[in-house]
């Protein structure tokens, strides 16, 4: 829709201007509306009532299927051409067309309805010195507007003032991101001194000059001007619609963005549509089909041209030609007419059918009770109905570590500060004393605002504190400080912190325990309780942590006004900035975070750095002029952090416990017995994740080798990947064989495939971060894929979420295969959204990752039932579903083939049109989708049991290009059969009574009926899962063949509707014939019998690992 209107615009020479800066100020509707922003109205519904009928069908049109089933039906509307009835196409075409307006149309009043029901809500505005009630779409940008508690916020709003102290607020953030933690945010002190003063509120006059309307949630840049002062504004200062106001009497805000423009409507844009290798490989099918129809009908046309030069001259005596008709015209007429005859290879329910057997399958997994997590009431969620049968597919699985295969619950563990270790006991002989449930724990008693639920084992750090240690205490007073952890504390004491992260709420928490206890923040201070005393740091500036920083600090003065700058984050970011004078200390916390790492914990390395008061005047000045500015601010801000944080002093490290999710060892032994390889991407350090590995069954002791890649420079980490590839496989050329082709609709996608190198053993390989930034580089990246694709596992430490999604196209580039990427947090979204199909964990991290997901479910091993299981089951009944659909509409078409060399080349139909109409649309419709939507090979205790079943849908073996063209010539086989034993039986028959019924009607009925009962035959042979259903299915639509067969061929129908029904007794005269029962018997045989005996011979000579199970489980 928006690309036709913006076409129109450009043909009229309306071109529409791209907004590149905002500016707006506070009450000032006039000089707001001379930049024409759109107002608050929202409008997502896509067509009203006189636009539906020809956008709708337009859509619809757009599709090469519909769009020549409607060539087709205006082809048979031509005289001359058609020799079938109009209705045999249209009724078919109408019948999809129809469901398909009707779901449109559904879903379009839904969107009507919610758009009114939004842009009616109220909300108070301030106009003309005056709160009044306004409908949300009539608010404009400039408009200041009044919430209040559990109010949706209206549009998205520059936070002005509120009711809470420190002018915060809180928010729930569900419907942007599916969080349902409260946000903080909070206003500016220049505009929170407004508080709720109408008239100081209508006198203001602050101006905003902001980044245009865009669709990042999760950053929003500009600055506030007022009274000549410029104030910097971020995300923290920014109200987006969509969330809900929550403990917060009232707040008022300045909207800056307004209805199609706000951040949320930004992101309701179109998302990548993923189609399925099936869907491509039908594509290109569906394509050789014509190719094939269009053969077919040049051979007939070919031999109608003969036919009337030779035999047709002799009937024009009787049966003279039209005026201006002759052999050539006639030959071109037949072509067309055969094109209307043979259509039905090119199947107008496929499409739909496939639609129906996908949902169907969606749902079996949406009602798994398997994959429910009872805890957190989470059930498993098909999150789209396309890419079921790619599940059976996946031959790589690229992971998170924190939160998908761990619990992403933090527990403070252990601790090294100033060279020395905590959190491990001893014995009196200096042996590692086993901690259990009843090893004594730590009194926090004396400390009156400690955490009860907080556990620790080492009474030593206790002692070293109270002793007045001065590292031990910087120490703790930087975790205490250091954090955008939010209190809450509802009663005296009870103190509750909302961390964005659990790592960040199991530090602030130990910090708290230990005697510092964070208590209260403003903009400007901290305050902290430190061994009972109260203490407020001015807090003069966050330098944020991201994923590229991987650290955060905080720069603050003391009450004794000492300038301190304190930093915690990844060891090796740390350690590359510490001073010289601390390299004894690095080399003995590099010793015990290794020690840490090796149990699995991840660890955080914390350091300090004293500043100079004028140094620190000069910095703030220029930190001020960079996050103000409108251009690069990120970079400059990047530029000066990377300037104060250095020369740092280290305190120490930390070591926090995330235990492994229930069932992941053995899920990934599982799938690593179906032949998938599973590839972790985390963001913790090498031995963290090396344990966890070994924990996880990813690295195993019987493997031959583990590789590890950690060099500092691309030539070391392309010797290193070498190396290892050639250990693996000596006789591996140098460079990769990388074979190109086309593939695709017209062939015209080019791919490149890297083949797999041959290796004999199991091998791991494990790679940082530093490394992987040069081995994801083009002259290496080869050479990279090829090593870790000889490994049956990969590890990549220190990981970026940009170089996740890297790693994941990498594979899907040069490896031909289907990939799985699972997460749970923001961090992975790029990753899931690059993989052919994405899995999210609804685990501690918000929803961020679910919501970009493909499925979705509490817990990783459930990731087992969905592969192994539903996967599997999909991809077999799917390929089963077009094995079957292709051979019943080629043996329907084969047989007017054959049937044209006896009829002239007429393009004379060998069946009843009523049986043509509905072959597809009644007859075989619902037996194939029963057995598309209920078989099963074996039960899913046995797909369990064995993993090894998965392997055929890695290698597509159950549909292809080759099994299609096998389908074709069973079908050509089974037609052959189908046409030429009726035709010889009915030539010269006669009945018991001795009349002669060899005429074109019995012929055309015995035909179809025989065609009927094989292509059932052949469904139940196919069927291994047989419920009550299939058999309803099946029985029903052969007893609705014979009733309305009998109902069309009576008496009644004749006279009613002459020109319609015209095989009047034909049902009633041939099928109470004992030799027409013999002939639908032997004709059944001959069809079937030749597929029975090439299975039963394929079984007994090489038989599956399916056919060995069935027989398994056929054995009670």
């Amino acid at each position: 829709m928006g690309s036709v209107a913006s076409f129109f615009g450009q043909l009229f020479g309306k071109e529409e201007k791209r907004e590149e800066e905002r500016r707006l100020r506070a009450n000032d509707r006039h000089f707001n509306l001379s930049f024409h922003y759109v107002n608050n109205a929202i409008k997502t519904s896509k067509y009203n009532i006189f636009t539906f009928l020809p956008l709708n069908l337009f859509e619809q049109f757009r599709r090469l299927a519909n769009a020549y089933f409607l060539f087709l039906m205006v082809l048979q509307l031509i005289p001359q051409v058609s020799s079938l009835s109009w209705f045999t196409t249209a009724v078919p075409l109408l019948l999809v067309l129809t469901m398909t307006a009707v779901k449109d149309a559904s879903d379009d009043i839904n969107r009507h309805k919610s758009d009114k029901q939004v842009n009616n809500r109220t909300v108070n505005v301030l106009i003309d010195g005056v709160l009044k009630k306004e409908k949300w779409m009539d608010v404009q940008v400039g408009d200041i507007i009044k919430l209040e508690n559990n109010q949706f916020v209206t549009a998205d709003l520059l936070l002005l003032s509120s009711s809470e102290p420190l002018n915060l607020v809180y928010v729930e953030t569900a419907e942007l991101d599916g969080e349902t933690n409260l946000k903080v945010k909070q206003a500016l002190t220049v505009t929170g001194e407004l508080g709720d003063n109408i008239d100081a509120l209508a006198g203001f006059h602050g101006e905003v000059h902001c980044e245009p309307p865009n669709n990042r949630l999760d950053k929003f840049k500009g600055v506030l001007t007022v009274n000549g002062q410029t104030n910097a504004l971020d995300n923290d200062k920014v109200l987006l619609r969509g969330c809900t106001l929550r403990n917060t009497e009232w707040c008022f805000g300045l909207v800056i963005f307004g209805g199609p423009d706000t951040k949320l409507m930004q992101n309701s844009g179109k998302t990548v549509f993923k189609r399925t290798s099936i869907d491509h490989l039908m594509n290109v099918l569906v394509l050789c089909i014509f190719g094939f129809l269009a053969s077919m009908c040049s051979i007939l046309t070919i031999g109608n041209a003969i036919w009337e030069t030779r035999e047709g001259s002799v009937f024009t005596v009787f049966l003279p030609r039209e005026p201006g008709v002759n052999a050539p015209l006639t030959s071109f007429l037949t072509f067309w007419s055969y094109v209307i005859v043979l259509n039905t290879v090119v199947p107008i329910s496929l499409y739909v059918s496939v639609e129906i057997i996908r949902l169907g399958n969606s749902f079996y997994i949406d009602w798994d009770r398997k994959m429910y997590y009872p805890k957190s009431d989470t059930p498993a969620q098909a999150r789209t109905t396309t890419l079921n049968e790619e599940l059976g597919q996946i031959k790589y699985i690229f992971s998170d570590k924190t939160g998908t295969l761990t619990q992403n619950i933090m527990t403070f563990n252990k601790c090294s500060i100033n060279g020395k270790a905590y959190g491990e006991l001893f014995d009196f002989s200096g042996q590692r004393v086993e901690i259990n449930e009843k090893t004594e724990k730590v009194d926090f008693s004396w400390n009156q605002l400690a955490d009860p639920k907080f556990i620790f084992h080492d009474h030593s750090l206790v002692e070293t504190i109270r002793e007045g240690n001065l590292e031990a205490q910087a120490f703790f007073r930087l975790l205490a400080l250091c954090h955008t952890v939010m209190p809450e504390e509802k009663k005296e004491g009870e103190l509750y912190y909302q961390a964005q992260s659990p790592d960040e709420g199991a530090l602030v928490t130990a910090a708290r325990n230990f005697g510092f206890v964070f208590r209260s923040r403003t903009p400007e201070t901290i305050t902290a309780w430190e061994m009972g005393k109260q203490v407020t740091y001015e807090l003069l500036a966050v330098l944020d942590f991201n994923n590229v920083r991987k650290r955060m600090s905080v720069i603050v003065r003391s009450p004794e006004g000492k300038l301190t700058l304190f930093c915690k984050g990844a060891d090796t970011i740390i350690f590359e900035r510490l001073h010289p004078s601390c390299n004894k200390l690095k080399e003995v916390t590099i010793r015990h975070l290794n020690e840490y790492a090796g149990d699995g914990l991840r660890t955080l390395a914390l350091a300090y750095k004293d500043l100079d008061q004028s140094f620190m005047e000069e910095w703030k000045q220029r930190h001020h002029e960079a996050s103000t500015a409108m251009e690069d601010r990120e970079e400059k801000l990047d530029e000066l952090y990377e300037e104060i944080e250095k020369d740092l002093m280290l305190l120490g490290a930390t070591a926090v416990e995330d235990k492994l999710q229930d069932g992941v060892p053995q899920t990934i032994e599982q799938l690593a017995k179906a032949d998938i390889k599973i590839w972790v991407l985390t963001g913790d350090k090498q031995e963290t994740a090396e344990n966890i590995g070994y924990s996880c069954n990813m690295l195993r002791e019987e493997m031959k080798e583990i590789f590890i890649v950690s060099a500092n420079t691309a030539e070391e980490v392309k010797e290193e990947l070498q190396n290892a590839r050639r250990k693996m496989c000596p006789e591996s050329a140098d460079e990769p064989s990388v074979i190109k082709s086309r593939a695709g609709l017209f062939w015209l996608k080019k791919t490149e495939n890297v083949q797999d190198e041959k290796v004999d053993g199991k091998y791991a390989l494990i790679i940082n971060g530093h490394s992987l930034a040069f081995a994801l580089e083009n002259n290496l990246q080869l050479e990279l894929l090829r090593t870790a694709c000889m490994c049956q596992t990969v590890i990549c430490c220190r990981v970026t979420p940009l170089q996740k999604a890297q790693v994941v196209q990498l594979v899907k580039k040069y490896k031909q295969a289907i990939t799985l990427a699972i997460g749970d947090g923001a961090n992975d979204v790029s990753m899931i959204k690059a993989a052919h199909i994405g899995v999210g964990i609804s685990g501690q991290e918000g929803m961020q990752a679910v919501l970009s997901s493909d499925y979705s479910f509490a817990q990783f091993r459930y990731l087992q039932r969905l592969l192994l299981v539903h996967g599997r089951w999909s991809y077999l009944r799917m390929c089963k579903f077009l094995r079957y659909f292709f051979y019943k509409n080629f043996t329907f078409t084969f047989v007017h083939f054959w049937y044209a060399f006896f009829c002239g080349f007429s393009a004379q139909t060998v069946y009843d049109e009523w049986f043509i109409t509905f072959y597809n649309l009644v007859y075989t419709a619902l037996p194939v989708l029963g057995m598309s939507l209920f078989d099963q090979d074996v039960n899913d205790r046995w797909s369990f049991q064995y993993p090894q079943l998965y392997t055929p849908g890695q290698l597509n073996l159950y549909f292809s290009k080759k099994a299609f063209v096998r389908c074709m010539m069973h079908s050509c086989y089974s037609s052959l059969i189908l046409f030429f034993i009726p035709w010889a039986a009915m030539q010269d028959t006669v009945r018991d009574d001795g009349k002669d019924i060899a005429d074109y009607q019995s012929f055309a009925l015995l035909a179809q009926t025989c065609l009927l009962v094989v292509v059932m035959l052949q469904l139940c042979l196919d069927t291994h899962y047989w419920t009550a259903v299939n058999q309803f299915f099946v029985w029903g639509s052969l007893a609705a063949y014979f009733a309305i067969t009998f109902t069309i061929n009576s008496n009644g129908m004749f006279l009613i509707f002459t020109f319609i029904f015209p095989f009047i007794g034909t049902a009633r005269n041939s099928l109470n014939q004992p030799n027409v029962w013999l002939t639908i018997f032997l004709t059944s045989l001959l069809c079937i019998l030749p597929v029975v005996a090439f299975r039963f011979i394929l079984i007994q000579l090489r038989p599956t690992a399916n056919d060995k199970l069935k027989e398994l489980q056929q054995v009670p």
